[in-house]
């Protein structure tokens, strides 16, 4: 990082850090301490940001898609995650999958998702999941990163503008987590209605013929 980008100030996350490996790997050898309800758990933890959004906006929409390979999206309307442009010109975006949510993590007495367990924040979906692709739109521009482990494995590559704005998380959770059964959809949808400020929908595709 530039010294401009290491002095920008930082709201939830710290911008001067866009992969922390200990913070990764620290959720990686404890993966049921930080999805102690293992995916359904990492979902309530994406869907918990479109929901500090719809706040902040009088109202959201989410939509929640349960697909057959396993993996999981989650889809809002809000405006998309905050970047900034570094003094070369280049964007940066907030360092929400790689790096610590700073409001959440060991705090004791953090905010506690529909579920029970506490809140911790998107880079524990990223470590424990196969895979994420993060999917952005902002009305100053749109992109898309795909994360292995929770280490981001390509550039923010440009999308065509579409006069959306929103995020899109798909993430496969690790194997180890999806047993010993999937995901239960009716606990999801119980769980998602704790967020009043937010309208979710959930579509379940995994009983679809192919």
């Amino acid at each position: 990082m530039d010294e401009a980008t290491a002095s920008w100030a930082n709201t939830t996350h710290d911008w001067a850090r866009t992969v922390d490996l200990d913070h990764l790997a620290r959720i990686r050898r404890e993966p049921r301490t930080f999805a102690p309800g293992g995916p359904a758990h990492l979902v309530l933890e994406v869907v918990a940001y479109a929901a500090d959004e719809a706040s902040h906006r009088a109202g959201g929409r989410c939509l929640v898609t349960l697909h057959r390979d396993g993996s999981v999206s989650v889809a809002d309307d809000g405006r998309g995650t905050d970047t900034r442009v570094d003094a070369h010109g280049r964007a940066v975006k907030k360092p929400v999958m790689a790096s610590k949510d700073l409001r959440f993590f060991d705090f004791p007495d953090a905010q506690r998702l529909p579920d029970g367990h506490p809140r911790r924040g998107m880079s524990v979906v990223a470590a424990l999941s196969e895979w994420l692709v993060h999917t952005n739109r902002r009305h100053h521009g749109a992109w898309t990163r795909r994360y292995e482990h929770g280490v981001p494995v390509s550039d923010l590559d440009p999308l065509d503008a579409d006069g959306t704005t929103g995020t899109l998380v798909r993430f496969l959770p690790l194997t180890s987590l999806r047993t010993p059964g999937p995901l239960a959809a009716d606990d999801l949808t119980r769980w998602c209605a704790h967020w009043p400020d937010l309208t979710v929908r959930l579509e379940d595709e995994r009983d679809l013929a192919p």
